[in-house]
């Protein structure tokens, strides 16, 4: 029996270890964790889910979260430890209670690019004791972040980067401090306004990279970042007001990527490129580099991308410099001064590898590695290479904005993705091979001497294009055989300029289209329906300006559209109204009836509003004055609106120019334009406004411009109640009104703009999409005239009752370019101090009762080119000499008392002046009042076009301004000199 019971002993053994190999077996495939499994459904449920391609749709209950999608578990427990949702379509809030916390033993934590709705980053992130990686970028959090954050002292990576959120030095100090493990920083565009830049000194030692772009960083950056034994990238671009050194001493960086661009760090060339020779990326741009490349940079042995754009380089591009940097793929020279050719390839043919400059000097080999080139904006010239489209890696091609001209080179290279050569002097054809480029994204050949017919199917072949820019050329396009072509990647399509006759009907294949641009073409037809439903949920810019286009326009159902322009073409009907995500709205220039919808009072986005032009009727809705804080420009002039101006205008508003000229308004000025504290154009002319001189404009800080010409305004100017009215006021007409009085004179010699000349600083008034236009009557025409340069000054008081005598406080105005006082009961003598106005190019005091004679001293002005005393008791010898000589008799006739050139009558002996019975009569006993002519012209250089009314701003020859000259009632004429728009 012993036998047996050692055998069964056996078999129990047996029977216990087996089972408990099972256990065991089983216990190392523990299911998720039942308290984690629910944090998580309760998680997914406490958001908006897309109903495609979202991490979260294997998240069902009854199976294992340790399964789902983004989750991993740790083994031994089945607790979640890691959790990837990166752009797991997640939208909604993340509230402090929210199962997420519940999860506490994550190590790692991604939940970037979601849409969190501004909610703010919970203090309960501090929680998550055993983090390793956070990731909470691009998800839409809002709010300060909570110094709870330092509280993870095992994080190894922090990424917060793209979120409106904020940081401030108390907090920043608390991170430093305690997460003494950090390899990883990222606070691209985080809001750090308020940190002390050298809180960033005591960063751990292991920090491998920095990304602190776009955070509002001032003051001096701590050079001892540098030193850090492992670091690896650094990121410091677009902080416009962060200084400070990189560091001097003699040593080796490991850093591998560096960008100071856009910032005020001061970069010593010899110290950068003897401490960082492990460069492969460098960005440098707009940097305030002046003159031409150190030879230092050639050390930078191991250098892929370099950028230095937007700074002041110049002379020849030290080709011989670059092609020498083997490992070069990426260079970015835009936004420089470089002139010169491009090298070309010797004519030996066993050299065709070899690059020789204009002199015949070798400068290098062709860059067979190059991938991308960016020589945008500089001076450019000659024909590009022919190498250049040789380049078998090439992927990007920019060399837009110089001087080059000749054909567009042959592309050989099927990588090709992107390719810009806009706004040069390029000629010809487009290359066939352009048509082969199955890789091209975007294409943008706009603004050159290009030719020929283009078969727009040849296009079709570049299904991955994405961007399509013609514009601004000599083509035709040819639309045939396109009917069933569909172009599923079109976003961008700008064929302004290329003489299309029709429509284009392939565009209802392009449904992802959300920038269109037919503008002046020869269109003739209505606006189609299949049009108006083209991407109702993606077109954003539609311009369809400067055609033909006839008949009403439908219902506009764009949602997402933010710029419309219709103008220049004869629509009628009613006027049509976009989206309230409409900012850009023009449709000047056309035949629209009726009054304006009351719908345009929901455009709560609305930058600028240009109806002018039309037939319009009825009173202005009062909403126009608050319906939009944005409003920037507000423009109803030549329309047929009547009744009083709205008195509306709200607090806070952005309005810049108000033009409600050529209509039939009346009333008086409403008082609330003194909230329009941005206001810079004010144009009120030729409505039946009845009112006194609106002194308390003088408050208004910014106003260059005031027009309120042919009205009814009556009685005196009053004295200016401030110390300096009208501080930047540069043209002012108020004629053919009915005031009275002195002339203005206290007003007169504080008019800061007009006294000090600032001709050394070319800027026009306007902004972006739209430039300020004025009109001015100079003898009988009115000019139009577009681009108005800030520091051109006019003054029109003509055509009112002004009495008294010209005070010589008026030659003061030194940058005074016209003055008009004719037709008003002027006395006295012309002041002989107008002679020190050396900018006055027109002078009329025609029709008044001036006596005397002409000064000599207005022989001095050598820039005058209209002069007019007619009709006034002026006697004596005309001056001679220089501008003189070339004035007729109309400008002296119905003096009889005058003599000399260019009248008939000879001066028989010398004539003395008779004595002046000038009297300054005091304003604050008669009053101020000006009456300023509007002469708003492009200027440059003093050339006088056609009747001398202006200047010409030249760009490369030729006029870059608008001038239509329209005269009087009777007959009409037009003169325009355009520059082709780029």
């Amino acid at each position: 029996m012993g036998w047996l019971s050692w055998f069964c002993l056996l078999f129990l053994l047996s029977t216990t270890c087996s089972s408990s190999n099972s256990s065991s077996s089983l216990s190392s495939q523990h299911l998720c964790h039942p308290e984690d499994n629910s944090a998580l459904l309760q998680f997914k449920n406490s958001f908006s889910l897309y109903s495609y391609s979202n991490l979260t749709i294997s998240w069902q209950k009854g199976k294992d979260c340790c399964a789902w999608s983004g989750v991993t578990c740790e083994k031994m427990t089945g607790r979640v430890i890691s959790l990837n949702l990166h752009f797991g379509r997640l939208q909604g809030n993340i509230h402090p209670n929210s199962s997420l916390f519940s999860l506490g033993h994550l190590k790692r934590l991604d939940l970037s690019s979601n849409d969190f709705r501004g909610s703010p980053i919970s203090s309960k992130f501090g929680g998550f004791v055993s983090m390793t990686h956070l990731d909470l970028s691009y998800s839409n959090f809002s709010g300060p972040i909570p110094s709870e954050i330092s509280h993870l002292s095992t994080l190894v990576s922090l990424n917060l980067s793209h979120a409106t959120v904020t940081l401030d030095t108390l907090s920043l100090n608390r991170i430093v401090q305690n997460l003494t493990n950090l390899r990883e920083l990222n606070l691209d565009n985080v809001d750090m306004s308020l940190v002390v830049p050298d809180s960033f000194k005591n960063l751990s030692s292991s920090l491998k990279t920095l990304e602190l772009s776009r955070c509002n960083l001032q003051g001096k950056f701590p050079e001892s970042i540098f030193h850090r034994p492992n670091l690896r990238l650094v990121d410091l671009g677009y902080n416009y007001n962060l200084t400070g050194y990189l560091p001097k001493s003699n040593w080796s960086s490991p850093l591998e990527m560096l960008d100071l661009s856009h910032t005020r760090i001061s970069v010593d060339w010899h110290h950068l490129t003897r401490n960082f020779k492990s460069l492969r990326d460098l960005s440098l741009s707009n940097c305030s580099f002046v003159g031409s490349h150190p030879a230092f940079l050639g050390n930078l042995t191991q250098i892929m991308r370099l950028d230095l754009s937007s700074n002041s380089f110049g002379g020849q591009i030290p080709w011989s410099f670059f092609l020498n940097l083997e490992s070069l793929v990426e260079l970015n020279l835009s936004g420089n001064n470089y002139v010169g050719q491009f090298p070309e390839v010797d004519s030996n043919p066993t050299s065709n590898s070899s690059l020789y400059d204009f002199s015949k000097q070798l400068v290098g080999h062709i860059p067979r590695h190059l991938t991308k080139l960016i020589l945008y904006e500089n001076q450019l010239n000659g024909t590009i290479p022919s190498w250049l489209g040789s380049l078998p890696s090439l992927k990007g091609l920019g060399l837009g904005d110089n001087q080059l001209s000749g054909n567009i080179i042959e592309f050989q290279s099927r990588s090709l993705s992107w390719l810009f050569l806009r706004n040069n002097k390029l000629d010809g054809l487009i290359p066939g091979s352009i048509y082969e480029l199955e890789n091209l994204q975007y294409l943008g050949l706009s603004s050159n001497n290009l030719s020929g017919t283009v078969e727009f199917e040849k296009f079709s072949k570049l299904q991955n294009l994405r961007r399509l820019n013609l514009s601004f050329n000599h083509l035709s396009l040819s639309f045939n055989h396109l009917r069933n072509n569909t172009w599923p990647q079109l976003q961008l399509l700008d064929l302004s300029s290329c003489n299309i006759s029709e429509f284009p009907y392939f565009l209802r294949a392009a449904p992802n289209l959300h920038t269109l641009s037919l503008s002046h073409n020869r269109i003739q037809a209505n606006i189609p329906k299949w049009l108006l439903d083209l991407g109702k949920d993606s077109l954003s810019y539609l311009d369809l300006s400067h055609n033909s286009l006839t008949g009403t326009v439908g219902p506009l159902w764009w949602k997402n559209l933010y710029y419309l322009d219709l103008r220049n073409n004869s629509l009628q009907g009613e006027l049509p109204i976009p989206s309230p995500s409409a900012s850009y709205f023009f449709i000047s220039n056309n035949q629209f009836t009726g009054e304006i919808p009351l719908r345009i009072c929901n455009l709560s986005s609305l930058q600028i509003l240009d109806l002018s032009s039309n037939k319009l009727s009825g009173k202005i809705h009062q909403c126009i004055g608050n319906f939009s804080q944005s409003l920037s420009v507000l423009n109803l002039r030549n329309n047929k609106f009547h009744g009083v101006i709205p008195d509306t205008f709200s607090e806070g508003n952005v309005l810049r120019n108000l033009d409600l000229n050529e209509n039939q308004l009346e009333g008086s000025l409403p008082k609330s334009l003194l909230t329009c504290r941005e206001l810079e154009v004010l144009d009120l002319g030729n409505n039946k406004i009845q009112d006194t001189f609106p002194n308390w404009l003088e408050f208004l800080p910014n106003l260059h411009i005031l027009i309120l010409r042919s009205n009814r305004f009556y009685g005196e100017i009053g004295i200016p109640e401030t110390k300096f009215p009208f501080q930047k006021l540069c043209i002012m007409d108020l004629s053919n009104n009915l005031f009275s009085g002195l002339l203005p004179t206290k007003s007169f010699e504080r008019l800061t703009a007009m006294i000090n000349s600032q001709e050394d600083v070319l800027k026009y008034m306007g902004e972006g999409y739209y430039q300020d236009t004025v009109v001015v009557t100079i003898k009988g025409f009115e000019i139009e005239m577009e681009k108005i340069l800030t520091f051109f000054t006019i003054i029109d008081f003509s055509n009112n009752t002004f009495r008294g005598e010209i005070s010589s406080v008026i030659s003061k105005l030194k940058s005074l370019k016209g003055l008009n006082f004719s037709h008003n009961e002027l006395t006295g003598i012309i002041p002989p101090a107008f002679g020190e106005m050396s900018k006055l190019e027109w002078l009329d005091l025609s029709s008044n009762k001036l006596v005397g004679d002409i000064p000599e001293q207005l022989a001095n002005l050598t820039s005058l080119s209209k002069f007019n005393v007619s009709k006034n008791q002026l006697v004596g010898p005309i001056p001679h000499g220089k501008q003189f000589d070339t004035f007729e008799n109309d400008s002296y006739s119905g003096n009889t008392g005058l003599c000399g050139f260019p009248l008939s009558k000879t001066c028989s002996a010398p004539h003395q002046s008779p004595p002046s019975s000038f009297q300054q009569e005091d304003d604050l006993e008669h009053g101020n009042g000006f009456d300023w002519k509007l002469v708003l012209m492009g200027y440059a250089s003093g050339v006088v076009i056609g009747i001398s009314v202006g200047y010409l701003v030249l760009s490369n020859g030729t006029p870059d301004w608008l001038v239509k000259v329209v005269g009087k009632k009777q007959y009409r004429r037009t003169v325009k000199m355009t520059q082709q728009r780029a």
